[in-house]
């Protein structure tokens, strides 16, 4: 793909497994509650907009329901595209509960470092929060009387999955129920690299020097909290490090921050220009390199050469108390950008945990 080549033509979003997920339970809870077939629902996304979901079926009794939504990755989409999100709602006499599980199709995590409990459906955490919240918002009666289960299941999830990186990173029998935002943007594409380059004009036009790219809307949320710059100053660069950081030294920018998490910042550390999952796996040897500077034991050694992902390593790294860890992931991805620009434009790149703590910054000249 040639990201700097033109596109003009506007991508449509779509939805993630996560949204699917959250309004074929809504539509459950109304299904129940009505006791009519519910067509179409809107659900609260994490950043507070709404998005109206067509429901695909829907069948219902006094105290269950059963609903599916069609995944649309829009002009994005991905192997879960087309693919029937379903969910199974029944009440139960815990009163006040909701319980969430997978059912046939939806993962099973067998590793660490996944931020899931090993054993658990691999349904995230935003995905699990969007369900909670939109449940309670319209289930608050029968929340009085009854406690709610939710199963979400995925009828060709099993066949879906290891077209996936899940058996990589050890969620066997499925696929994960996925999103943070709610909405899938597409990225990777020349249309999203322009972009790129026309929000970097914009910071230039205002007369603003710098800029601060990271790698999603967490990572973003998190900088915000921290660098006191203008709305037009933060870039979302999704995967597109090397190609952001060389336009920014283009557009002769005078710093860039580089904020996000362990699984993106040490692909950038170990030089990788394009960080998408696909575009590279995570090098635990290179990271084990890392951590031997830190003086870490063998038994460290052995436990990052043998981890899962990043963010498992990071477990590990905290865990086994190696000091000097993060910043030496933030020093090496902060040589490797100043290298992408050319050494045309300050860097500095800032390390967050996933509650937005920061575990390191560096800055190059």
């Amino acid at each position: 793909m040639d990201v700097d080549s033109e596109n003009k033509t506007k991508l449509r979003t779509g939805f993630t497994t996560g949204s699917c997920a959250t309004a074929a339970s809504k539509a459950c809870i109304l299904a129940i509650q009505n006791q009519k077939i519910i067509e179409n629902v809107d659900i609260i996304l994490p950043k507070r907009s709404r998005l109206e979901i067509e429901i695909d079926s829907c069948e219902f009794t006094t105290n269950s329901a059963k609903c599916s939504v069609i995944k649309d990755g829009g002009d994005d989409p991905d192997v879960t595209h087309g693919a029937a999100i379903f969910v199974n709602i029944e009440l139960t006499d815990v009163i006040g509960e909701i319980e969430i599980d997978g059912g046939e199709g939806v993962g099973r995590v067998t590793k660490p470092g996944l931020g899931l409990e090993i054993g658990s459906a691999a349904i995230n955490p935003t995905p699990k929060k969007m369900i909670l919240e939109n449940v309670k918002e319209v289930g608050e009666e029968l929340l009085e009387k009854n406690g709610i289960r939710v199963v979400v299941s995925v009828p060709k999830g099993k066949e879906l999955g290891p077209k996936t990186d899940n058996p990589r990173i050890g969620i066997m029998g499925g696929i994960s129920i996925l999103g943070t935002s709610g909405i899938v943007i597409p990225y990777s594409t020349a249309s999203f690299a322009a972009a790129i380059r026309q929000q970097i004009s914009v910071v230039n036009t205002m007369n603003d020097d710098n800029v601060v790219l990271t790698t999603g809307g967490r990572s973003e949320d998190f900088a915000r909290k921290i660098i006191d710059l203008p709305d037009h100053s933060f870039i979302q660069m999704g995967d597109f490090s090397g190609y952001t950081i060389k336009q920014c030294a283009k557009q002769e920018l005078k710093k860039a921050y580089v904020a996000g998490f362990i699984g993106k910042l040490a692909k950038m550390a170990a030089g990788v220009k394009q960080t998408h999952v696909k575009g590279g796996k995570v090098d635990m040897k290179f990271l084990s390199e890392l951590a031997k500077r830190c003086n870490a034991g063998e038994d460290t050694i052995s436990k990052i050469l043998g981890a899962n992902t990043a963010r498992n390593v990071q477990e590990i790294i905290i865990e086994d108390k190696i000091d000097g860890f993060f910043d030496e992931v933030t020093k090496e991805a902060c040589i490797q950008m100043r290298q992408h620009s050319e050494e045309k434009i300050p860097v500095e790149v800032i390390l967050f945990d996933f509650d937005g703590t920061v575990l390191s910054r560096d800055k190059k000249e």
